[in-house]
Formats: structure tokens, C-alpha cells, sequence
């Protein structure tokens, strides 16, 4: 992960920890001392790299993590119930709604979709991608994953 991505990640890592309660003690978590994971099969396409995972605590229902795409990798149709903060920090990847052009996303670009907005994203056929993810949870859920998306849907 890069510094830039490592640096934000931890910035709202920071920010999900913020408790109405003034007398919590800050945490901070380390860069690196949580595991990689990949990401599962069933909600990914090709190779998909999971890192610095983050989760609000108390009444904070933000979470997330900083994802890596491979060339040709990406998510499945999903949609968030509160909606979804894509930051792009390497690469060049894609982004699409159910019936919407694909979009390109490069590194410094922020992308919003709405709450309940069947989507996808990824990286470019030809060069990985990678952003850091963040959503909120309502009722401890903050995503509901669909069907994968098909090699025709991904090359429009």
C-alpha cells in the first residue's frame, strides 16, 4: 500500500473510532499489522487484495479498507445501503451502475454512489487499480452482494 493510501486510511480510521463520549482513548493501528486477505471469490473476478480493513466502533457505522484490483479484476454487482466513497489512490480502474456507461477512475478521483445503486468497480483490462473504501453499516451490513459481472458487461 502506498503512503498517500496508507495515510488516508488511517485518517478515517481515526475518524471511525470518534466516540459522542469524551473520555475514550484514542487507537491507533499500525500500518502493517493486520493481515492481507484476498478478496472471496464469490463477491470478486481475477486477483483481489484486501488491506487495512477498518470498522467504527460504538455509534460509528463507518467502515472499509483499502482494495487492490489486478488487471481485469473486479467487484461483483453490489449496492450499499447508505451508500459508497470510492478514493482512488493507484492505477486506472472502472466504475459502472446497472444500465450506466462504464466509467474510467484514476489516482486523486472520489467516487460517490448512492444508497442502493447496483454497481461495480475495478481495475482497467490492462493496468491494476487500487481505492480505499468506505461506507457505513447500518445494522451492521454494508453491502449486499449480487451476481458476478459478466466478461461482456465488463468489456462495455
Amino acid at each position: 500500500m502506498n503512503l498517500a493510501a496508507m495515510t488516508i486510511a488511517s485518517l478515517v480510521f481515526a475518524a471511525s473510532m470518534a466516540s459522542a463520549q469524551s473520555d475514550q482513548a484514542i487507537t491507533v493501528t499500525r500500518a502493517g499489522s493486520q493481515p492481507s486477505t484476498s478478496g472471496a471469490a464469490e463477491n470478486f473476478t481475477g486477483s483481489v487484495r484486501v488491506d487495512a480493513r477498518f470498522k467504527g466502533s460504538g455509534e460509528a457505522r463507518i467502515s472499509g479498507g483499502t482494495v487492490t484490483f489486478e488487471p481485469g479484476a473486479r467487484t461483483a454487482w453490489h449496492s450499499h445501503p447508505l451508500g459508497q466513497t470510492l478514493i482512488v489512490t493507484a492505477g486506472v480502474g472502472r466504475v459502472q451502475h446497472w444500465d450506466g456507461p462504464a466509467q474510467e477512475i484514476r489516482p486523486g478521483d472520489i467516487v460517490w454512489i448512492p444508497p442502493g445503486v447496483k454497481h461495480w468497480h475495478g481495475a482497467s483490462a490492462t493496468i491494476g487499480m487500487s481505492h480505499i473504501a468506505i461506507a457505513e453499516a447500518p445494522d451492521g451490513k454494508a453491502v449486499e452482494w449480487m451476481e458476478q459481472v459478466s466478461a461482456e458487461q465488463y468489456r462495455h
